[in-house]
């Protein structure tokens, strides 16, 4: 995706450091939302996701277009070097189509998250739990923060006068 400075938040908290789309949606379980037309929505994998999971594998859908999905229903599975994980639907609505680019360009995902490298379209109503990009600062924060405790390791970066050149990490 060509990054626009003014339509992209940069976050960075210990060694994780991602851009994040200002103007997209992002669900608790790491996925974005785009709104391309008004309730249809293409779904990818945020950058977080992809890193937890470890280099895209493959994915396959257990839906098809016009197929009635509910939020939080198994709609697939995704396969990382890392790990299988179940794909849910956060849009409450008709499915529309998977990423067929993926199936001949899998590292779209782990090299194009927030553009070529999305998952589905669905069409309908976001989960209501959905955030936008600030909010999703506050979950990435708290995510890295689990983990760093889990690893008993510390969130200050390297680099002292970071704080000083990054600025606010809030949309």
């Amino acid at each position: 995706m060509p990054i626009d400075p003014a339509r992209t938040q940069y976050y960075r908290r210990a060694r994780f450091t991602t851009r994040l789309p200002k103007h997209y949606l992002y669900s608790r379980s790491h996925f974005w939302l785009l709104e391309i037309e008004p309730e249809l929505w293409r779904v990818g994998l945020t950058h977080f996701a992809t890193r937890m999971l470890g280099d895209f594998v493959e994915c396959e859908f257990q839906v098809g277009p016009d197929d009635q999905v509910q939020l939080g229903q198994t709609i697939g599975w995704i396969e990382g070097f890392k790990a299988v994980a179940d794909i849910f639907c956060v849009v409450d609505g008709s499915f529309v189509t998977f990423n067929s680019d993926l199936n001949s360009k899998p590292e779209l995902v782990d090299k194009d998250a927030y553009d070529r490298g999305w998952l589905f379209q669905v069409r309908g109503k976001p989960d209501s739990t959905c955030v936008d990009c600030e909010g999703y600062v506050s979950l990435l924060d708290r995510a890295v923060d689990r983990i760093l405790s889990q690893q008993g390791e510390s969130d200050e970066p390297s680099d002292p006068t970071w704080e000083e050149k990054s600025g606010k990490r809030s949309c």
